[in-house]
């Protein structure tokens, strides 16, 4: 009966005591018949012997004796038929009691395990039941119970995973409310995981941040924010949301993900100013100078004021530097700055344009022989600033400086044309014997005629045959091995020698020459890729640099092409340079461009990074591969912390956008050092060789491939 349901087993139960009842009662009436068949022969022969002796006496006999013996034997029957029933029923009861008393044990046994489970222990198997009624839920709660150890072990790794992570995790119900939260969640707000559990998530972003937080923008791509900690604190964080898909309820709604972004924030801070100022001084840099020079400009026009603009450049300051070092010059230049900030007058703006010349102008309401008459006044209190003894270390330096001046609207009513006319002015201060100031005069302006000189001889330069195309290796850093090289344009111009770049590529776009110039250039550079093709199978990736002007052409896409093409140069295997600044000029219009040539297979990358006004936020929507490290951060970057410090967060720039980083302009083997302990990839620089030709570049990559000697020696 081991296999048998409880209902079964009861009706088995009745139908036996009724089986046994019935069997009683006919052995009763049996029985019972049996002994009064004795008593009725006994009587019929005692009715025998009277009907002998008397007949009437022996009927009158008889019929009592009958009716004596029928009552007896019912009451006999009756008397063993409740008996039997009444022990019977005894016995019903008591296998009755045993079963469910067996019943009740098992049944109580399962509670208890059950209540154990209900309090998360899960650890304790539970053995199958001898108790068949109850064999079916043990082992249904068996199986729930190792369902639960396994929902347990999976949260828990769950937990685990999440307190893990660096990164603040927030998960919330639909409507919004946290729900769960990791332990980095409640270090960067500052709250138990308590109070965090049950609070609307936008109740956590800062107050002046809310109208712009919009769950439905961030699902739909990763964005940034600020929120407050329990102590009001503010701070900016990089959030990435997505929804959680379940058919369950319970486990639907969205997870968050925060990450700290301060340092990035102040890292981006400091590079915006850096673009601006000049580390050194303090000043603001050329850009922002002219900047805030045009701004002035604009001021007095509409005003009808003028203004001011001093021109100052150190006398013999290469002496300085030669003689004392580059420290020492440094420092006489910040001395120099700080004393002209503090002796010039508070409306006065001061600038740094290029190693050490500095600039100043004041916005003037004097007429025009007032404004002469304030110049001079500054100019002469320039002048004693700057020749009083400066004290650097041990040493006693004195200079001098010569200063020109141009008025505007008098000389120039726009920024190029009064910062190159009083740049002519300090020419010829320098040539009457320096130290002195002198105003700007017409036929002072050679600079400009020589500018116009080379305009119009750079129309020519191409039919001459005058440009040069070298090549800058650029190597891995880890292995130091050449991965491709940089195309740089040269101009050699007879009898005048080489040009530099920064001379004549601003009259190239300014003439829109540079469109002939940079198809020359790309022509050339595949060219010579075809012919390296030839000897070596991957030369490795060469770049070029490009202008916006070159790039806002209509047919300059349909050029490349045509240009890959003809020499059967991968597009793959050229990579195309734009600077920060010109990416961000025109950002709307130069995206689409960017991708299509990303689309060709066109590598791209930004040049000169960290110069320019552009955040991470702003160049996650171009499609570029490389980040170019500006040479000025990488200079001083192995030993000044401020430089240091953007390197590194540029290059973190780069991993989180998953871009190779390359670093210009590496001199030094302590700056290698450095870049390479940062995680920097790749550089370019003197310390890896000067500038090429295209033999000599497709020399070297050969002996490198054939192992003939290392090219460059390893880091140590």
């Amino acid at each position: 009966m081991r296999g048998l349901g409880l209902k079964t087993r009861y009706v088995l139960i009745v139908l036996a005591i009724g089986l046994v009842l019935t069997t009683s009662v006919a052995l009763i009436i049996a029985f019972s018949e049996r002994h009064e068949q004795k008593h009725l022969e006994s009587l019929l022969d005692e009715t025998s012997r009277l009907l002998a002796a008397d007949p009437a006496a022996a009927l009158d006999a008889i019929g009592g004796q009958i009716g004596t013996l029928l009552s007896h034997a019912f009451v006999t029957q009756m008397a063993w038929l409740i008996g039997t029933g009444f022990l019977l029923s005894l016995l019903a009861a008591w296998i009755t009691a045993r079963m469910i008393a067996r019943i009740d044990r098992a049944s109580a046994e399962l509670m208890t395990r059950a209540e154990r489970i209900g309090h998360g222990v899960y650890s304790d198997p539970i053995p199958p039941s001898d108790v068949p009624e109850v064999a079916p839920m043990a082992q249904a709660l068996e199986q729930m119970r190792q369902a639960l150890a396994g929902t347990a072990i999976s949260r828990n790794y769950l937990d685990t995973l999440l307190n893990s992570m660096s990164d603040a995790v927030l998960v919330t119900a639909p409507d919004g409310r946290i729900r769960t939260v990791n332990v980095a969640a409640c270090e960067l707000l500052g709250f138990e995981t308590a109070e965090l559990v049950g609070l609307e998530f936008e109740s956590l972003v800062a107050e002046p941040h809310r109208d712009a937080f919009a769950i439905e923008k961030l699902l739909a791509e990763p964005g940034e924010t600020v929120v407050r900690t329990v102590r009001g604190q503010t701070i900016p964080v990089s959030v990435s949301a997505s929804v959680i898909s379940s058919e369950d309820p319970g486990f639907q709604g969205n997870i968050f993900v925060l990450r700290d972004v301060t340092e990035r924030k102040r890292a981006e801070r400091r590079i915006r100013y850096l673009a601006r100022f000049d580390m050194l001084t303090k000043m603001p840099n050329r850009m922002q100078f002219q900047h805030l020079l045009h701004q002035a400009i604009t001021r007095c026009l509409r005003a009808d004021r003028g203004l001011v603009l001093l021109y100052i450049d150190v006398d013999n300051f290469k002496d300085v530097n030669d003689t004392f070092g580059h420290a020492t010059g440094d420092r006489v230049l910040e001395t120099m700055s700080e004393r002209l900030v503090r002796a010039l007058p508070k409306e006065s703006v001061l600038g740094r344009l290029a190693g050490d010349e500095i600039a100043v102008f004041v916005e003037s309401s004097a007429d025009a022989q007032g404004r002469r008459e304030q110049a001079s006044v500054l100019a002469r209190l320039v002048l004693n600033e700057v020749s009083r003894p400066l004290h650097v270390g041990e040493h006693e330096i004195e200079v001098t400086a010569s200063v020109g001046i141009a008025v505007a609207p008098d000389d120039a009513d726009n920024v190029i044309d009064l910062i190159r006319n009083a740049d002519a002015a300090m020419y010829h201060a320098k040539r009457g014997g320096r130290n002195c100031h002198v105003f700007y005069a017409p036929d002072m302006n050679a600079a400009a005629v020589e500018r116009l000189m080379l305009k119009s001889k750079l129309r020519r330069a191409l039919e001459r045959n005058e440009f040069l195309v070298r090549y800058q290796p650029k190597v891995d850093l880890a292995t130091s091995r050449v991965v491709g090289a940089e195309a740089l344009l040269r101009w050699r111009l007879t009898g005048h020698g080489d040009i530099a770049p920064s001379q004549f590529i601003p009259l190239a776009e300014e003439s829109h020459l540079i469109r002939d110039i940079g198809a020359w250039v790309l022509n050339q550079v595949c060219g010579d890729y075809a012919a390296w093709q030839k000897e070596i199978a991957d030369p490795g990736m060469v770049a070029i640099n490009l202008s916006l002007k070159e790039l806002s052409q209509a047919s300059f896409i349909p050029h490349c092409r045509s240009v890959f093409e003809k020499h059967g140069v991968s597009p793959s295997r050229v990579e195309l340079e734009i600077t920060e600044t010109t990416l961000m000029l025109d950002a709307e219009r130069t995206l689409p461009l960017l991708d299509e040539l990303r689309a060709m297979g066109v590598h791209l990358s930004i040049d000169d990074f960290g110069t320019g006004y552009s955040s991470l936020s702003a160049l996650q929507q171009f499609p570029i591969g490389t980040l170019k490290i500006d040479q000025s951060f990488v200079r001083n970057a192995a030993t000044d912390p401020d430089d240091a410090t953007i390197v590194r967060t540029i290059i973190e720039m780069g991993r989180s956008l998953d871009l190779q980083v390359l670093a210009e302009g590496i001199e030094t083997e302590e700056q290698r050092d450095f870049l390479l302990q940062s995680g920097c990839q790749f550089g370019q620089g003197r310390l890896f060789g000067h500038p090429v030709s295209a033999d000599e570049f497709l020399e070297l990559v050969l002996k490198q491939a054939t192992g003939e000697h290392p090219v460059l020696r390893l880091p140590a």
